[in-house]
Order: C-alpha cells, then structure tokens, then sequence
C-alpha cells in the first residue's frame, strides 16, 4: 500500500546528560519547545503552538526520555496525534458540507424518509425549520395540522352538499390564515370567488398542504434521520479515513519502537 508520507528517519545521538525522572512539568514544557526538531513544521501558521507544546511536554512529561532518540519518537508520537486531530476538523468540515447541500432538497428528502407514504412531497418546506423542533413543538404542529385537516375536509363537504349560502359557510368554516391565501388567489384571478372555484382551491392546494404538513410532523423523526444520512455523504470521506487509518498506524509502529527502546535502556 502506498503510504501518503516517509517515516522521520531516526538517528541515534549520544546523550550529554540523563533526563531526570521527576522533573517538574514546566521544565518538562520548556525542553518540548527547546528541543523539538518536528514541531515547527508539525504546527500551521494559523494554529496554536502552545497547545501543541502542551501535548508534546504531556507526552515527555508521561514517557520520561533518556537520550534524543527517545525524544524524537515522542515528538514523532505528538505531530501524529496532531494530524489526527486535523482530520477530525476535516471530516466534521466535509459533513457540515453535506449537511448544507441537503437541507436544500426538502422535495427528495422529505419522500425518501417515508417512501410507501402518500401525499408527503416535502414541496414548499424549509428543512432546517422541520428537524429543529422539539418534541412539544411537533406535538402542537401535528394538532394544528391535525385540526386544520379537519376544518378544511369540512368546508370540502359544505361545498359538495351545496345549497343556499354554502359558499359563505364553507369559507367562514376555514381557518382565518387559509381564508386569507384563498383571498389572494381571488385578488389574482386565480379562482372566481364562487363555490366550485373554493371547492377547486381546497382540492388543489389547501388540503394537500395540510395533508402535508400533518404527516411531515408524524415523520419527523424518520425525516430529520434520512436528512443527516443524506448529509453525512460517507463516500466523500473514504481519502480521510484511509489518512487516518495510516496515521494509527504510524502511530502504534513509532510508539512500539520507542517502548522497545525503553525496555533496552532498562535491560
């Protein structure tokens, strides 16, 4: 398998004078900034070194180096740890990405979180709006949505009985915010204002929309899950994981040497 780096050569150096096991864990910091040979390739310009000093002066400070050979595999140790930590910054960048562009698709997502479910277009919803509801939130809408459905099936059979005034009744019986959208249809000449030009609106747009509404809070759970799969977009993450994958790798391969180097020194 190709590797997406060379291992840091290791070279061995004659110690001028033995660490002490004790030492203090500032002057353990202090050697990690004095001594580091990868830290400042290993830090970017726009991160912090002083947070990679403290993990490297963590790392001396718990493995207690004898010479510069043990050092370097620790600080080795400290820019893989390092890495890893950009590769979760990276894949939580790359999800968010997902996230962002399937927010945008409501009318693919919403149908695909219930497939064998009628009358669930997800047309005209805001996703964002949807999945950042509680539970009391989608509770009172899936009431509304209920109580809407309800009001307007009713003015859907005052028009079909028909009879004197049955226009007047059917629209006093619609909730004011659907009788306030039929107005604006009538302003539009969308629709004569007459009994089978409401009995058209409420076929056409009003029941499907509550219809709509009603299910897509039934659904919330399986539509706010299908919305992060959507987003997750786990192909788009295989490199990262391959990355990280190597980086646990170099990371056991370098801890195994330094371990074995300890255990040599100790013989």
């Amino acid at each position: 398998m190709q590797t997406l780096e060379h291992d840091s050569t290791v070279v061995a150096c004659v110690v001028a004078e033995s660490e002490t096991p004790n030492a203090s864990y500032e002057a353990v910091r202090f050697n990690a900034m004095k001594h580091g040979i990868l830290s400042r390739l290993a830090v970017l310009a726009h991160e912090d070194q002083a947070e990679f000093s403290d993990l490297l002066a963590a790392l001396l400070d718990e493995h207690q180096p004898a010479g510069m050979t043990e050092r370097h595999l620790i600080e080795e140790l400290a820019t893989i740890i390092w890495r890893k930590r950009r590769v979760l910054l990276a894949e939580g960048a790359k999800i968010n990405e997902g996230l962002k562009s399937s927010v945008r698709s409501a009318e693919s997502i919403i149908p695909s979180a219930a497939p064998f479910e009628l009358g669930l277009s997800g047309k005209g919803t805001d996703i964002r709006d949807l999945i950042n509801l509680g539970p009391d939130e989608i509770a009172d809408r899936q009431r509304d949505a209920e109580h809407d459905l309800t009001v307007t099936r009713k003015a859907a059979s005052i028009l079909q009985r028909g009879g004197a005034n049955a226009y007047d009744k059917a629209l006093k019986a619609l909730q004011s915010d659907s009788r306030d959208w039929w107005q604006q249809y009538v302003d539009e000449e969308e629709y004569p204002a007459t009994a089978d030009g409401l009995a058209d609106f409420i076929r056409a747009h009003l029941e499907p929309l509550c219809l709509g509404v009603d299910k897509e809070a039934r659904h919330h759970a399986a539509i706010k899950a299908q919305t992060l799969g959507e987003g997750l977009q786990a192909h788009r993450l295989e490199k990262l994981n391959r990355y990280e994958t190597h980086l646990d790798r170099k990371f056991e391969r370098t801890l195994a040497m330094l371990l074995k180097l300890k255990d040599l020194r100790g013989g």
